[in-house]
């Protein structure tokens, strides 16, 4: 069947945004890992919020709760574009503590704490998912497979590898693709049937028929064992008494041939970023029929210039945004965010820059993250002696340089 705009306008997001990322520090110490920059021109949640725009599916709240401030201003800033009187929105939703001196426990207590929203709403369907994840999806066709085969929930997912399979919730299916088995980060994953080395992973995207979503988290939170968890404990009990249905993100008309990354860590976020500057990247920024919106706001266009000295500026297989001046510095496989000045003589191999840092005369940087608005000054090198590099910076296992922007510089 054909999904039509008045039954997609029938589902409510819900946009959970309020995990701190842990294992994103230094980025995530002032800011939700949600609002973290990212592909030069972007935060993370910009991807999930355009998947939902682009899908039609335009009645989106975005519940946050650790380190906001950056986020809400983001929200505001840059999707305030919808149109209420077409009853489309993106509504940010600060922890209200309807139950006494208590933050969100978990994913599914975030959702439960906040079902006045759905009583207000009255959605037929819900979709939560997360602002923390690099994809494309068309969220219309998930809700058009759960209606085809009558669904009281469906999980999207992913194959991957047996030895990354500890790391998600796994599921195996019936021929049908209903769902018989979940669990949540084994310890020793079951293969999907069919493969030996292949596991079908969750992608943490949920669609629920409403009455089915309310009904499960009212008996989740009357449970004392609970860790109000979807994956931990919403959806193990849920398939052994509902019609509970996989969806694999690859599904034929799926925009973005699959590709999908988890940013949580520091490597992840540095390799994602790296993956957009391939000449044919596995995720491609530039499909118009599939736009990812961002804040670039009112910037100059990138510039690469001679510098005062004479030297020549270059940049080779680079993202630059706009704002971005390159006067005599050489810039290589990087990615560099609005309003970057790198200078005279500097060398940029392999780095992600965010927004509004100073790259001085004769910097060397290779494999670095700098975050925004920092300031290295003339000379210094960072990626070239790890041992030194630890000693004032955050250093990853595969040797990736995490620069704070209040890091000791000399």
């Amino acid at each position: 069947m054909a999904l039509s705009r008045e039954q997609a306008g029938d589902v409510l997001t819900l946009l959970l945004a309020g995990g701190q990322g842990q294992r994103l520090r230094p980025l995530t110490e002032r800011r939700a890992k949600p609002a973290v920059p990212f592909g030069a021109v972007y935060r993370i949640i910009d991807f999930t919020l355009s998947n939902c725009v682009n899908s039609f599916f335009r009645r989106i709240f975005v519940l946050t709760q650790y380190e906001s401030v950056t986020l809400h201003r983001h929200i505001r800033e840059v999707w305030s574009i919808l149109s209420p009187e077409l009853d489309e929105y993106v509504d940010i939703v600060p922890p209200q503590q309807r139950l006494p001196n208590r933050w969100y426990l978990g994913t599914a207590d975030a959702v439960f704490q906040n079902l006045y929203i759905l009583q207000q709403e009255r959605p037929a369907w819900v979709l939560v998912v997360g602002g923390d994840h690099i994809y494309k999806m068309d969220y219309a066709l998930l809700l058009e497979d759960a209606i085809d085969k009558g669904a009281d929930a469906s999980i999207v997912c992913i194959d991957v590898g047996l030895e990354q399979a500890s790391s998600f919730g796994i599921m195996n299916t019936d021929e049908s693709g209903r769902i018989r088995q979940f669990e949540e980060k084994p310890e020793k994953p079951q293969p999907m049937p069919g493969s030996t080395d292949r596991c079908l992973a969750s992608m943490g995207i949920y669609l629920f028929r409403t009455e089915v979503l309310v009904r499960a988290l009212v008996n989740d939170a009357k449970s004392p064992s609970s860790s109000h968890d979807f994956g931990h404990d919403i959806i193990p009990r849920l398939i052994e008494q509902r019609d509970v249905r996989a969806y694999n993100i690859k599904t034929e008309g799926q925009p973005g041939d699959g590709y999908w990354r988890d940013v949580g860590t520091l490597d992840s976020y540095w390799q994602a970023n790296m993956d957009l500057i391939a000449r044919y990247p596995e995720f491609d920024l530039y499909e118009h029929d599939w736009p990812m919106r961002s804040g670039t706001g009112h910037r100059p266009p990138a510039k690469i210039c001679v510098s005062t000295e004479g030297t020549m500026g270059r940049f080779e297989q680079s993202l630059l945004a706009p704002g971005v001046v390159v006067s005599g510095g050489q810039v290589q496989r990087s990615v560099i965010g609005p309003c970057v000045e790198i200078h005279n003589e500097s060398q940029i191999d392999e780095c992600v820059i965010m927004g509004g840092s100073y790259i001085g005369k004769n910097v060397r940087m290779r494999r670095a993250i700098i975050e925004e608005s920092t300031v290295l000054p003339d000379g210094i090198e960072i990626g070239y002696d790890l041992e030194r590099d630890l000693e004032r910076f955050t250093v990853t296992e595969n040797g990736v340089v995490v620069v704070p922007n209040r890091a000791p510089l000399q």
